[in-house]
């Protein structure tokens, strides 16, 4: 099922009044950390490195399953573990752990591994544009246009909100007396719609957008496959405009 869903050439185009110009698709690359975890501070730092990368979407996703060890992660969600557990399933592990880096929903390794996470970014599957179009309208609202593709399974199309830097001082657990210093700390994950490849036009409020917030947008197969396509969605143009201690791992229930 994966190669026909690369076949779709699925792409985001940030859109403005004029017409429609291919842009390649961003890689995403997902970290799963967390502030109780002491293997977590370099795989951040390395984080916050691909994060300035122009071809790269690095976010950085913390889980909640180390707040028992003394340290409640301000920015773990119950809802970034589970997108974590069903990658485990979907590429054939039967724990999690952190630091994890998961590539555009195909590959994974631990944080540590610079060398590997580079490597897979640069084999990843190369994007393919089409006229897949975010658009702002207005100070906060973003209109998402899905043109029709053959699509043989559900896709979900995803809205990730997040924090470009955050720094906590953590007094409690692994990583007490540490300064830790996040990178496109995510701080909302919500699924939009599933997508069946019916043409579909929709939008959607972003709140923090009137504030300067930052959000992507990602198209992604169903119960957490590959990712076919992201944008930075922040970076949309109104319509009207002119122009390493250890490797935590907890196994699967």
């Amino acid at each position: 099922m994966f190669k026909s869903l690369s076949a779709l050439a699925l792409g985001l185009i940030v859109a403005s009044g004029a017409p429609a110009v291919g842009a390649q698709s961003l890689t995403v690359v997902e970290l799963f950390t967390s502030q109780g975890c002491s293997s977590c501070p370099p795989a951040e730092a390395f984080l916050g490195e691909l994060a300035r990368r122009p071809d790269v979407l690095a976010i950085s996703e913390h889980v909640n399953y180390w707040d028992y060890l003394g340290w409640v992660d301000p920015f773990a969600d119950d809802a970034i573990t589970q997108r974590q557990r069903r990658y485990a399933r979907r590429l054939g592990l039967n724990y999690v752990y952190t630091p994890q880096i998961v590539v555009r929903g195909q590959t994974q390794t631990t944080g540590a591994d610079r060398t590997g996470v580079l490597k897979m970014i640069a084999q990843a599957d190369p994007a393919i544009s089409t006229d897949l179009r975010v658009t702002r309208a207005g100070e906060n609202q973003l209109v998402i246009d899905l043109p029709a593709a053959d699509v043989r399974d559900e896709v979900d199309v995803w809205l990730v909100e997040y924090d470009p830097e955050q720094t906590t001082s953590v007094d409690r657990g692994e990583n007490r007396g540490r300064s830790i210093r996040g990178f496109n700390v995510v701080r909302n994950l919500e699924r939009l719609t599933t997508w069946r490849g019916e043409p579909r036009t929709f939008s959607v409020v972003v709140d923090s957008l009137s504030t300067g917030g930052k959000c992507a947008i990602l198209v992604q197969q169903a119960d957490a496959g590959p990712i076919l396509a992201a944008v930075r969605a922040d970076t949309a143009t109104p319509a009207n405009s002119p122009i390493g201690e250890r490797d935590g791992k907890q196994n699967l229930p």
